[in-house]
């Protein structure tokens, strides 16, 4: 499954550099304003922090939600607290879009991530130009060379890279690009197993400064507290908010867990 949705990504990321050559985008993405500091917003706090997700649908559930205003949704989610706004782009499987994220960019001042399966650097000029302020690399779907190279990219274009492991190798190998904000999802995007106890298991080894980010397998105020309880700077939430009827409230009780 995750080759597949890489694939895939690449291969509409091509479609669109046909409407729109490299050359033209890099313009766009040098003219956005600055990207917000994301390692300054989600670095531990009193309260842990939130990244909400704006997410439609997934490969292992389907749809999820009907989100006609993601700038609505994404408007809620900071007005409970969320510190950051995950933002599904990824067209076949999740439903999303690049106009997505660029609502939500207009509509929030917190940062936003760009959620997408990576794999070169004209989806990160894509990400800049549409207002982002990190993207997700998969250190899964990367070489190592691969994962250096996109991940200084990015951090010339001012961003953030979120990058994620799934396994001990793989955030390992988060740590020899210097990492700077290290996830650690629970679900294996092999099997779609959940391993929530992952992050605990590899929670002391980050070094210091390093945000820490624990994904997936949240689905209550109880899941959040124990990923607080084991060292997490932020959650990531996706499914328990858009499934829910008040997102702005469920961050709140996630953010007091």
């Amino acid at each position: 499954m995750l080759d597949d949705l890489f694939a895939g990504s690449l291969e509409d990321a091509a479609r669109r550099r046909e409407q729109l050559p490299t050359a033209q985008l890099e313009t766009l993405a040098l003219e956005q304003t600055p990207a917000i500091d994301a390692v300054a917003a989600l670095s531990r706090a009193e309260l842990v922090h939130i990244i909400a997700e704006v997410k439609r649908a997934s490969p292992s559930r389907g749809l999820l939600a009907n989100i006609p205003d993601p700038a609505e949704l994404a408007t809620a989610y900071a007005r409970g607290g969320a510190s950051a706004i995950s933002v599904l782009t990824e067209e076949r499987k999740f439903l999303g879009s690049l106009d997505d994220l660029r609502a939500v960019r207009a509509a929030v001042d917190v940062p936003v991530l760009r959620k997408e399966f990576i794999g070169e650097e004209y989806q990160i000029l894509e990400a800049r130009a549409a207002g982002a302020d990190l993207i997700l690399l998969i250190v899964a779907s990367l070489d190592q060379p691969t994962l250096d190279r996109l991940k200084r990219f990015t951090e010339e274009l001012g961003m953030t890279a979120l990058i994620e492991a799934h396994t001990r190798d793989e955030f390992q190998r988060a740590l020899d690009v210097d990492a700077r904000v290290l996830g650690v999802n629970a679900r294996d995007l092999k099997t779609f197993e959940m391993h929530p106890e992952l992050f605990g298991e590899l929670a002391s080894e980050y070094p210091e400064g390093v945000v820490k980010v624990a994904e997936s397998a949240v689905l209550r105020p109880e899941h959040v507290r124990a990923y607080r309880d084991a060292g997490a700077d932020a959650v990531l939430v996706g499914e328990a908010l858009v499934t829910g009827d008040d997102p702005a409230a469920s961050i709140q009780e996630f953010r007091n867990a």
